[in-house]
């Protein structure tokens, strides 16, 4: 992006809650590939005790007010957290109000669109395809890699498209967990906040707004044209 001409049209303050805002949701689902394959590929394919618990864990964060789940992580990461004596050991005021904290925060409230995503496309593998291979000498690695996952990519592409809309859109949990300084934890969602609480600022709320809903309005459509590959 070229700031110098960006500042024709967007101030300072709107440009680095734009391009924060991309690297939170940029960072967060990148983490979160991982995660929410592994995952999606034991909620789909295997059968254990505690399997609907987990499941239930996941997706939690899709119903849980983001706030609670701000405070959670807040109880968990902060200064004063369950994990305060590691912090200590490390040096650290741990992680909430940094930029991780506003990563963690859009991490976990996107990983259940991911995972969900993910899951349903292995739901569409007919199993079949990787007990042939196996039967053929495939390991499971091998059978993953070259059958299983190639075949859920569809779902797998959306889910990452949804996951980083959902980041780029986080509030709740960001405010709560990491704040709202500007250039460090400020996101597009806190600036458009700021800019409603003050007066005169109503034109800069709405440029933000409409940058919100471009974004959202993209990602949804590339989103359902990877569905419709499942």
């Amino acid at each position: 992006m070229d700031l110098t001409n960006c500042h024709s049209v967007f101030t300072e303050f709107e440009i680095s809650a734009i391009l924060l805002s991309l690297k939170v949701a940029g960072t967060s689902v990148a983490g979160a590939v991982p995660i929410a394959i592994g995952l999606g590929w034991v909620l789909s394919r295997k059968t254990f005790r505690g399997k609907r618990l987990l499941e239930s864990f996941v997706f939690l964060p899709l119903v849980l007010p983001p706030v609670t789940t701000g405070y959670l992580l807040l109880f968990l990461f902060g200064r004063s957290g369950i994990l305060s004596p590691l912090w200590k050991l490390l040096g650290t005021d741990g992680l909430a109000f940094t930029f991780w904290a506003a990563v963690i925060s859009s991490l976990v409230v996107s990983m259940p669109l991911f995972v969900r995503s993910v899951k349903a496309s292995f739901d569409m593998i007919d199993p079949g395809f990787e007990r042939a291979a196996q039967t053929l000498g495939a390991n499971r690695w091998k059978v993953f890699r070259t059958i299983s996952l190639p075949l859920a990519l569809p779902g797998v592409l959306s889910g990452f498209i949804l996951a980083f809309a959902r980041s780029w859109g986080e509030f709740g949990a960001t405010i709560t967990f990491a704040g709202n300084m500007f250039g460090k934890t400020q996101t597009l969602p806190l600036a458009i906040y700021s800019s409603m609480q003050v007066p005169g600022q109503e034109f800069v709320a709405f440029k933000l707004v409409l940058i919100s809903v471009l974004i959202a309005l993209a990602t949804m459509y590339l989103s359902e044209r990877f569905v419709k590959n499942i």
